[in-house]
């Protein structure tokens, strides 16, 4: 016995009829009609007994290295073995090519199968040989579910890669792949062979226009672990971020270079994010240290402030949070006098990296004066601190891991707002209350 219900394509919400827009997550046309199987199932009384928490016995947790220290940094210290992954980003960013580099370096000690729904295994072939990889992974096109976890389970693998999971379906359901009902299902087998078989299983995930994972949200919510690989096209350089992680932190950030043999890991991220070429003696241009996780680089943010053509001025931010920009633009006028009310403000963090801690406010703010007046910034030092909305510079977490490696690159000085420090450092500290102190010592006023 089958029924009709509408699931919206992007949220999952299901509904007895068709509607227009979804309530849940408010998007139009995006209900489809699906049929599902109704089964009468009885209700059967568990043998689960509640247990105490001191009677559990842990288990440590068994963690094998996926031959990229920034990817494993990411996972916490590597893949925990039966996990689910879910690998997420633009179409052409290097998903499969990262996924893959993964299973030649995985493969040289355990066996490795590559499901493709896109590839045939020639196409996969000409692609490992372009990176050079030339053995330790079984290949196989193939969409059905259940066909997948009888080769899984009779091959004996250890590693699973599936490209994509928006290709996989279950025949039972009847819905074509991609489908809310399919991508739903699929992913709960694959959880449940994950789990009941030990065996670690990476999914590939599309995204839609809008940046977010393509199909139910609920995915999400079944995995172990979400990353997403991002970039621009333009730019050859991809970051990692997990967004979700089961058995570690969620705020490390992996960084890849993508050159001609694939994905290749840049260990030293501040002399990538940090213009070596850049003209120091040009007004607009500050260094910051950001702090992502536990590991600090440095930053040029660059900012451009021209006299406006229009009514209303235009403001651009490109890396930086547009709306803490407009804050910090309001503080500047409001308590300092300048009118950025009629000028355009632009702002760049290069190397196409987001920065999002409050800790870059101070550097925002000295390049736009440093634009707004035409006059340079110390070329030797670093700015750090939070703006308030009364032009207070507050302190930042993270001080002596930010300085530290400021020094090792370089820098003489460091513009601070007043913390104790703890530590030794030879680069010199100059210490700001608030932001009008900070303007009169930096600037000719």
């Amino acid at each position: 016995m089958s029924k009709k219900i509408y699931l919206c394509q992007n949220c999952g919400y299901e509904t007895y009829k068709w509607l227009g827009r979804c309530p849940g997550c408010e998007s139009w046309n995006s209900f489809v009609e699906e049929k599902v199987s109704v089964k009468n199932r009885e209700r059967v009384a568990g043998e689960a007994k509640p247990v105490g928490i001191a009677e559990l016995v842990t288990v440590e947790t068994k963690r094998f290295s996926t031959g990229f220290s920034e990817m494993d940094r990411v996972l916490g210290g590597g893949v925990v073995s039966g996990s689910l992954v879910l690998l997420v980003g633009d179409p052409g960013i290097g998903k499969s090519t990262l996924l893959l580099q993964l299973a030649g370096k995985i493969g040289q000690k355990q066996k490795v199968l590559y499901v493709s729904g896109e590839e045939s295994p020639v196409q996969i072939k000409l692609r490992a040989e372009r990176l050079n990889i030339q053995e330790g992974i079984d290949l196989i096109t193939q969409t059905n579910v259940t066909e997948i976890e009888e080769i899984a389970v009779k091959g004996n693998y250890d590693l699973i890669i599936v490209d994509s999971i928006q290709t996989m379906y279950l025949p039972e359901l009847g819905s074509a792949p991609g489908t809310v009902a399919q991508v739903r299902e699929s992913t709960g087998r694959f959880m449940r062979l994950s789990k009941e078989k030990n065996k670690t299983i990476f999914l590939i995930g599309h995204v839609t226009k809008d940046g977010y994972l393509a199909g139910p949200r609920v995915m999400e919510h079944m995995v172990d672990v979400v990353l997403y690989l991002e970039g621009e096209r333009h730019n050859t350089f991809r970051l990692l971020r997990s967004v979700k992680n089961r058995f570690g932190s969620t705020n490390e950030l992996g960084i890849f270079e993508m050159v001609g043999d694939g994905l290749k890991e840049v260990s030293n991220p501040s002399e990538f994010f940090l213009s070596l070429d850049r003209h120091r003696d040009s007004p607009g241009s500050a260094v910051i240290v950001s702090l992502e996780g536990s590991r600090p680089f440095l930053v040029e943010v660059q900012a451009l402030v021209a006299p406006t053509g229009f009514g209303t001025p235009r403001r651009v931010a490109t890396g930086f949070d547009y709306n803490r920009f407009v804050l910090l633009l309001a503080v500047l006028e409001k308590k300092l006098g300048f009118r950025v009310s009629v000028h355009d403000a632009y702002l760049n963090v290069v190397g196409g990296l987001k920065v999002a801690e409050p800790a870059a406010d101070l550097g925002v703010v000295l390049a736009v004066v440093s634009s707004f007046r035409e006059e340079p910034l110390p070329n030797d030092g670093v700015f750090l601190g939070e703006i308030g909305l009364t032009g207070e510079i507050r302190p930042v977490i993270g001080l002596e891991k930010r300085l530290r490696e400021a020094e090792r690159l370089g820098f003489k000085k460091a513009f601070l707002p007043k913390q104790s420090i703890n530590f030794k450092t030879e680069m010199e500290i100059v210490y700001f209350k608030n932001l009008q102190e900070a303007i009169f010592k930096l600037f000719s006023i």
